[in-house]
């Protein structure tokens, strides 16, 4: 078998720091359980959609990603994540096999981080492969127990039994066969580790919407089978109304507000959000946003909000600091020009004016920005032109008793209601 990633030196390296530091082995196994039961945990589907979206920005095409879930009777389920883009490459090898580092450059169009989202693979299987037109890489915990012990090494065997045999799975890569289905460059295959693990996979499954593709552009289908039971997502454009703002740091900007920000963080060329309405009122509205992967902060706005916050270390929270308190008010400013856009579309918005309490700490700042922003934004329409739109700092407001027929019937086009 050929090892066009040369994944035999990356297992020798790593197998010798374990030996001369068999503490590193504790690090690299705890390193994972955090990443995959806490900041990735019910993300593995969003983490493959990511993969994939970033090898379609990479081959400059629009990315096709296929999910397919087989749960035969004789056998362990299997879900395969097949994508368009980029091949597998030996530096996504070693993203893939080296913790919370990636291959991807910081300032690159890629959304997530390779080898650090993959992670997530770990909550369902024991034994995720690679396999791509480039050449192919698995990953096995059974296989990675078998490679320690193959060193006879007194203190790396103790560290083992004394954590009951659980083993880091992603640092040791092997060589595997296998291409990706025909009409993909790479596959994500995973054979999932028990019947929970399948349900977990089917809920996720049926949980992708809209709000994915949204998410990431890159893609343009994702289709979903299980068993048979086919769906495909394309063109979410034409069921939601959507406005994305971005914009680029200037040098002063960026040592300003990303010097709290980690290292790698700090090279991001800008900031980016996207607000997005659905066409078809009945459609549920998520209740978090998502900087693209959705994170546990309540979000009341009647709308839904993709920006690129910066997550704190369980990358379930936002992070405080003068870069989240910048994106908010950049995302109330997008909010109010979309409430514009609608407007100047014949849209009733006022339904879309922030009431009542905030769900936390984010949704507060994001309300209190966008109502100091709509007094000024035109949104409102002048009894003598529907057509011209004032702001709500120049309207004139008229106090109408319910018997005044005649100044009833002249607002009630106006005004949602009456």
């Amino acid at each position: 078998m050929t090892d066009p990633f040369g994944t035999a030196g990356v297992r020798m390296r790593v197998l010798a720091g374990w030996v001369a530091a068999p503490v590193r082995l504790r690090e690299d196994a705890n390193a994972e359980v955090d990443l995959a039961l806490g900041g990735y945990r019910d993300r593995l589907v969003v983490e493959l959609a990511q993969n994939a979206a970033d090898a379609a920005v990479r081959a400059g095409a629009p990315g096709r990603l296929r999910l397919t879930l087989h749960e035969p009777v004789d056998g362990p389920a299997v879900l395969v994540a097949a994508n368009t883009g980029e091949p597998l490459s030996a530096d996504g090898v070693a993203s893939l096999a080296t913790l919370r580092a990636s291959a991807k450059a910081a300032n690159s169009a890629s959304i997530g981080r390779f080898g650090v989202g993959f992670a997530a693979v770990l909550a369902v299987t024991d034994e995720p492969a690679v396999l791509s037109r480039s050449g192919g890489v698995r990953f096995s915990r059974a296989d990675t127990v078998e490679a320690i012990a193959a060193q006879h090494a007194p203190g790396l065997s103790a560290e083992v039994r004394r954590r009951d045999g659980h083993v880091p799975v992603l640092r040791l890569p092997f060589e595997a066969e296998g291409t990706a289905p025909e009409g993909f460059d790479t596959a994500v295959v995973l054979p999932l580790r028990d019947p929970s693990a399948a349900a977990v996979v089917r809920r996720q499954l049926a949980e992708v919407d809209d709000a994915l593709l949204l998410a990431l552009p890159a893609l343009q289908s994702v289709e979903i089978d299980v068993e048979g039971h086919r769906r495909v997502l394309e063109d979410a454009g034409s069921r939601w109304h959507v406005l994305r703002r971005s914009g680029t740091w200037t040098d002063e900007e960026r040592t300003r507000l990303l010097a709290d920000r980690p290292t790698e963080e700090r090279r991001q060329p800008g900031w980016q959000a996207l607000w997005a309405l659905p066409r078809n009122a009945s459609v549920p509205i998520p209740p978090f946003p998502h900087p693209p992967t959705t994170t546990d902060e309540p979000l009341s706005l009647p709308a839904l909000l993709m920006a690129a916050f910066a997550l704190d270390p369980t990358r379930r929270h936002v992070a405080a600091g003068a870069l989240t308190d910048r994106l908010v008010t950049e995302a109330a400013h997008a909010y109010a020009d979309l409430l514009v856009e609608r407007a100047e579309a014949g849209d009733d918005v006022l339904g879309l004016v922030p009431v009542g309490l905030a769900g936390g700490a984010l949704d507060g700042a994001l309300r209190a920005a966008v109502l100091a922003r709509l007094p000024a934004t035109p949104l409102l329409r002048l009894v003598e032109d529907a057509d011209e739109r004032v702001r709500p700092r120049d309207a004139v407001a008229l106090d109408v008793g319910g018997d005044d027929a005649a100044a009833l019937a002249v607002l009630a086009p106006l005004v949602a209601g009456l």
